[in-house]
């Protein structure tokens, strides 16, 4: 007995998945420097003609990468926050959020390579695209944290809240990278301290903004201060996005 045969668009959309995956596969084991359009063809199974069926270059097909994990990573990210907010008391789940985007990064360590390399290189074809990655992180952890009540109500105060989300994910993308270069063996331990981070950077927040406008932050002033209503930052991780200053993606 036979399987349904599939349909056009099936079977291309089960071409496209194929070709992702041995991309990865390859920049896992290889680097960029192994990547081309008849490497990533061979290894799906696929004639080298085929490829352009899909993507335009080996640039967009990196593009997908990028995407296809910063919203796998997104989820995940939401995902923590939520049950985060379901037990406030509980700092293992706030741990867990800035541990998501370290263990992410660390399942595919060079796309994150490649979109850094692509931001500070004003020559390279992916560099607007990493820089507008980098940029959407840095926004929606921002976002994040305003919405659990680390608001900006002036210019000053949005431009601390952007500089503290800037700070975590460039922390997050460093403390990764020195785990895989065998400096910080544990990540846990990376997770520790950016939890850490976030909490003494909030706490200024808190403070200068109270100082600047103490009547409009009763909940702030009569917060007791407690490991786990500090770790609140945990709950907004939504990076590392991401690539350029971000999590990188995991896998497909």
């Amino acid at each position: 007995m036979t399987g349904t045969p599939l349909t056009r668009s099936e079977a291309k959309d089960l071409t496209r998945r194929r070709l992702i995956r041995a991309a990865l596969a390859i920049l896992d084991e290889e680097g960029e420097a192994g990547l081309s359009t008849v490497k990533v063809a061979k290894a799906a199974g696929i004639a080298q003609s085929s490829f352009y069926v899909h993507f335009k270059d080996m640039q967009e097909l990196l593009r997908v990468l990028a995407d296809e994990g910063g919203e796998r990573l997104f989820a995940a990210m939401r995902e923590a926050r939520r049950k985060a907010r379901e037990a406030p008391d509980d700092l293992e789940r706030h741990r867990d959020t800035f541990r998501i985007p370290l263990v992410a990064i660390c399942r595919h360590p060079e796309l994150l390579r490649i979109q850094l390399r692509a931001r500070y290189d004003p020559s390279s074809s992916l560099r607007d695209f990493a820089v507008a990655t980098a940029a959407a992180h840095r926004e929606h952890l921002a976002a994040a944290l305003a919405a659990r009540g680390h608001d900006a109500d002036d210019e000053r105060d949005g431009r601390r809240l952007e500089m503290i989300a800037e700070g975590i994910n460039a922390a997050t993308n460093a403390l990764a990278m020195g785990h895989l270069e065998g400096r910080y063996p544990d990540l846990d331990e990376a997770a520790d301290i950016l939890t850490a981070l976030s909490r003494g950077a909030l706490r200024l927040l808190r403070s200068t903004s109270a100082k600047a406008a103490p009547t409009e932050r009763p909940q702030d002033e009569a917060d007791p201060g407690d490991g786990a209503q500090e770790a609140v930052a945990g709950e907004a991780q939504e990076t590392a996005a991401a690539p350029g200053d971000g999590a990188a993606p995991g896998g497909p």
